[in-house]
C-alpha cells in the first residue's frame, strides 16, 4: 500500500484567530480616534455658529438702525433676526431674547444674549 502525501496549504485556526485579534484592536483604536475627531469638529462648528450669530445680530441692527423707520426695540430686532443656522444645528432651549442652548451633533453650548440698544448691537456669548 502506497501512501500519497498531499501538499496541504492554508492557514491554521491559530493564525486566523491572531489576525482577527489584531484587526479588532486596530478597529477599536480607529473608532475611538474618529469619535474624538467628530467631537472636536462639532465643538468647532458651535464656535463658528456663535460668530455667525454675532455677525447676523450686527447686520440686522445696522439695517434697522439705518432704515426709514429707525431703531424701535430689541424685541423688534430679535424677531427680525435669522436664527436658523442651517442643517445639523438645533435649539433645545430657545432661541429667546436672552439666549438658548444650541446643539451640533454630540456637542452643545448654552448661549446668552446681551440685548441690543439704540447705540449698540446685541451680542451672543457662550457660557
Amino acid at each position: 500500500m502506497k501512501i500519497i502525501q498531499r501538499n496541504q496549504t492554508g492557514f491554521t485556526l491559530i493564525e486566523i484567530m491572531a489576525v482577527l485579534v489584531i484587526i479588532s484592536v486596530l478597529a477599536g483604536v480607529g473608532v475611538k480616534k474618529f469619535d474624538l475627531i467628530s467631537d472636536a469638529a462639532s465643538r468647532g462648528a458651535l464656535e463658528s455658529a456663535l460668530r455667525d450669530l454675532n455677525s447676523r445680530e450686527l447686520l440686522t441692527w445696522a439695517l434697522i438702525k439705518f432704515s426709514d423707520e429707525g431703531w424701535v426695540t430689541d424685541a423688534g430686532l430679535f424677531s427680525t433676526l435669522d436664527k436658523d443656522l442651517g442643517q445639523g444645528y438645533s435649539w433645545s432651549s430657545g432661541p429667546s431674547p436672552t439666549g438658548g442652548t444650541l446643539h451640533m451633533r454630540s456637542a452643545s453650548t448654552t448661549l446668552t444674549r446681551i440685548p441690543s440698544t439704540v447705540s449698540s448691537a446685541g451680542k451672543w456669548a457662550a457660557d
